[in-house]
Parts: C-alpha cells; sequence; structure tokens
C-alpha cells in the first residue's frame, strides 16, 4: 500500500515518473477522459473549506475516468464522533482511495494507518505537498527544458515571507532537501520554522539546507522565486490584528522584487489578500504566476493519483 502524506513518500524514479505524467497530462489534456482510474470511486474528505483543492481534485478524478465522493464531517459519522480507525476501514470497503484535506497532521497519518487503499494529503496544517509539487511543475515550466526536478531545481534559489512556521515554509523546506534548492525564510521571529520540522527532516535522513533569517533583504537577495501566504490562516481569526502588525514589513512587493534577480518569479498558493501580504502591483505584475500555480494542482494531482493507483 502507497499513501502519499507527505512530499518524500515517493521513491526518485516514482517523483521521476509523477512530474513528467503531470506535464504529459497538461499537454494533452483534450485527450480526456482517461482510463488510468477507470470504474474507480475516490473519496475526498474535507474537514477544511476549499476552492482550487476540491475543484481540482474533482475534475481531475473524473478526467481520469473515476468517481469522486464527496465527504465532510456533517455528511459522516464523523462528525458525530466515530473513530478514525472504524471510519477508514469501512471507506476501504467502498472506496479506492481517499484524499483528506484536514487541520492535525496527525489525522490523516492516523487515516494511513487503518486504511486499506491509498491516503493522500490535500492540506494539513504541518505539510502542503499537493501544492509544493505543483508548484514546483510551475517554476519548471518556466524556467527550464526537461521535466526532471532533480536536475533543474538544484540551485535554485527561493525565499518566503511571512509566517514562515506554517504548512507551505515546512513543505518548501522539505522540498529544498529533496531537490536541492536553496530555501530562505523569513519573517518575525515568533513565526520562524518550529523544531518539528527539523525533527522530520532528521528522522527522514533529508538534508537541512534552508536559512531562517529575520531580514528580509538578505533573503530576497539575488532569488529566484519569492513565496508568500496568507498572513492569518484557518483557524487563528483571533490572531488577526496581531499577526498583520507583526508581518507588515514582510509584504512582498515593489521594492522586494528589485532586490531578486531580474527575471524573479512570484508565487502565491492563493487565496491572496492584495495590499496585506503581497502588493496590488505585484499580483499584476507580469512576474506573477499564481493562475498557473493553481492550473496545474489539477495537472500534478492527476499524474499524482495515476502513480498511487499502480499499487
Amino acid at each position: 500500500m502507497k499513501h502519499f502524506l507527505e512530499e518524500n513518500n515517493f521513491e526518485k524514479e516514482e517523483i521521476e515518473a509523477v512530474f513528467n505524467q503531470a506535464f504529459q497530462f497538461k499537454k494533452n489534456r483534450i485527450n480526456q477522459p482517461t482510463q488510468d482510474l477507470f470504474g474507480q470511486s475516490w473519496g475526498m474528505l474535507f474537514y477544511k473549506n476549499s476552492t482550487r483543492t476540491r475543484v481540482s481534485f474533482e475534475v481531475g478524478i473524473k478526467e481520469l475516468g473515476g468517481h469522486p465522493v464527496l465527504l465532510d464531517l456533517s455528511s459522516t459519522q464523523i462528525g458525530r464522533g466515530e473513530s478514525i480507525k472504524d471510519t477508514a476501514k469501512v471507506l476501504s470497503r467502498f472506496l479506492d482511495g481517499l484524499i483528506i484535506r484536514t487541520h492535525g497532521h496527525e489525522l490523516i497519518e492516523e487515516f494511513s494507518r487503518y486504511a486499506e487503499i491509498p491516503v493522500v494529503n490535500a492540506l494539513t496544517d504541518f505539510l502542503h505537498p499537493c501544492q509544493i509539487y505543483a508548484d514546483c511543475m510551475t517554476i519548471m515550466e518556466k524556467t527550464c527544458k526537461s521535466y526532471n526536478p532533480y536536475q533543474e531545481l538544484r540551485g535554485k534559489k527561493l525565499a518566503f515571507f511571512g509566517d514562515t512556521s506554517c504548512n507551505m515554509a515546512n513543505s518548501w523546506i522539505l522540498a529544498g532537501a529533496l531537490w536541492g534548492m536553496e530555501i530562505y525564510l523569513s519573517g518575525p521571529e515568533e513565526f520562524k520554522p518550529t523544531e518539528e520540522i527539523e525533527i522530520f527532516c532528521k528522522n527522514c535522513g533529508l538534508p537541512s539546507n534552508w536559512k531562517y533569517t529575520p531580514d528580509y533583504a538578505e533573503a530576497a537577495n539575488d532569488a529566484d522565486i519569492l513565496y508568500t501566504d496568507v498572513w492569518v490562516s484557518m483557524g487563528c481569526e483571533e490572531e488577526e490584528s496581531d499577526r498583520k502588525e507583526k508581518m507588515s514589513p514582510y509584504q512582498v512587493n515593489n521594492h522586494l522584487l528589485e532586490k531578486a534577480k531580474s527575471d524573479v518569479l512570484f508565487m502565491h498558493c492563493m487565496p491572496a489578500h492584495p495590499g496585506e501580504e503581497v502588493s496590488k502591483e505585484v499580483l499584476a505584475s507580469p512576474k506573477s504566476i499564481l493562475f498557473d500555480q493553481a492550473e496545474n494542482r489539477l495537472h500534478m494531482q492527476k499524474a499524482i493519483l495515476k502513480q498511487l493507483s499502480k499499487y
């Protein structure tokens, strides 16, 4: 049984196959539906609201010839206290795979322990691996000549600004370790990366080739990619005013763009808040590739599901 809970769950040759397949899916999208998930039903269990994640997975499953089954807490017995163990075992009798978007990473790990079908992490508070794979695909699409992340991403500098303890920052740390990128994380001291991601990398035998700095100019200097995310994640609404005040120096704006390489790309996993974590001018700039990122979620997730369906 194979699950996709973290970026490093695939072996090297599997990762290469997934990236190659994602580019092929994008190139040949007119030729769908395919037969890759023909006759299969994949559950989508969402503890959190979603736009891009839900639509890209639902459409992707259909384009692979499968059938998506939408679930949430209010429509299942989980909301009334049924255990994860029982739910995972029951759903395994009905479904061919399960996609979960939730809060605690431990919940998706528990599902994977008891499920007899592939489990996909569509986002937890700790990691967002599908987004990172799609983002790396987008970087390669804009800057590279091949579909091999091990060749094309090595040495690229990505600077992440704002809440550097969030799931996207953690996932970029893993991406940097996997593909040899230089990852700089810049934000207020109290929002710097946690020990949890350091311990995770150590336990997985991954190198620690990232740097945290409160100096946003240092992070942006000579960067290939500038990246940010919302300052107030779901569940942190009570901290909104405090977070905005402390993170305001880390807004990605034209001043920050000027410190990076002349061909720098700006990325954001969305939803974006113009005037907060990123200026309106940067969002409207040709350097901004947000919508390419969003589209590539579809193609990359189709490739991930196809790879998992082989097991």
